[in-house]
């Protein structure tokens, strides 16, 4: 069902392959939140989570991937950031659309939209593409002092 994360020396990046299995997505958001943990960001863990789950759910449900090829996802952190991509074979682009009120399904890509600082779609080696989505760490202010 999944693999474990390629080993990096630099510590600033876990990059993990899930099969299409829909019960990827809880160990990939498992292993998101140990990452943002180790990296001091968890304050980005609610809308990191969310936008990961998004993303490797419209890859197993849409990306028609072969029995023998796996989805990726990679989380890296950068000063002050996370980016988090989701891999998979297919060559069709993602696109944000507006559901029926009614619907069930539809709202992925509006909540990525709205969590993410930026998101996009590119092209990687191989077969396929790659979505990702960026996250600012918040600045902390510091509060100022009653000056009495």
């Amino acid at each position: 069902m999944y693999g474990k994360p390629t080993p990096n020396p630099t510590g600033n990046r876990v990059v993990l392959r899930w099969s299409t299995d829909p019960r990827c997505v809880a160990f990939a958001r498992m292993e998101l939140r140990k990452a943002l943990a180790d990296w001091g960001l968890s304050v980005l863990e609610d809308s990191a989570v969310l936008i990961l789950s998004e993303l490797l759910t419209n890859a197993g449900v849409h990306a028609k991937v072969t029995p023998e090829q796996t989805i990726e996802t990679r989380y890296f952190r950068s000063s002050g950031a996370l980016r988090i991509e989701v891999h998979d074979g297919s060559e069709k682009c993602p696109q944000p659309r507006t559901p029926d009120t009614e619907a069930s399904d539809g709202r992925g890509l509006l909540l990525v939209e709205a969590l993410a600082d930026e998101w996009g779609v590119a092209e990687r080696t191989g077969p396929g593409k790659v979505v990702w989505a960026s996250l600012s760490v918040p600045l902390v202010r510091p509060v100022e002092r009653d000056r009495s």
